[in-house]
């Protein structure tokens, strides 16, 4: 089993930054991708950004150029910096973590957090 923790969601007026982090502990021998996903109310969940263990990186048009997914494999833990912030970007944020190897020869798969809530002001 694999427990992922949030942190780091709160309040912000238009235009300003947060930064998310999310912890994995557990049996974990490695994490194939970790992500972040968002889900605004009334709304379906989506896709924010995801980051592979090899670096490969894949971002919600939207985010582009102002979203920055990150890890720490030797922690494994994933951040996500939100930068120039919109009232759009309101929602809570789930961390993901996908192709979890408990063991080198197991995979389990679509681990998620509790969500945290971030709430941009204009």
């Amino acid at each position: 089993q694999v427990q992922l923790v949030e942190s780091g969601g709160g309040l912000v007026q238009a235009g300003g930054s947060l930064r998310l982090s999310c912890a994995a502990s557990g049996s974990i021998f490695s994490i194939g991708i970790m992500g972040w996903y968002r889900q605004a109310p009334g709304k379906q969940r989506e896709l924010v950004a995801t980051l592979t263990s090899g670096g490969s990186t894949n971002y919600k048009d939207s985010v582009k150029g102002r979203f920055t997914i990150s890890r720490d494999n030797s922690k494994n833990t994933a951040y996500l910096q939100m930068n120039s912030l919109k009232p759009e970007d309101t929602a809570v944020y789930y961390c993901n973590a996908d192709r979890v190897r408990p063991t080198p020869d197991r995979y389990e798969y679509q681990y998620w957090g509790q969500g945290t809530q971030v709430t941009v002001s204009s």
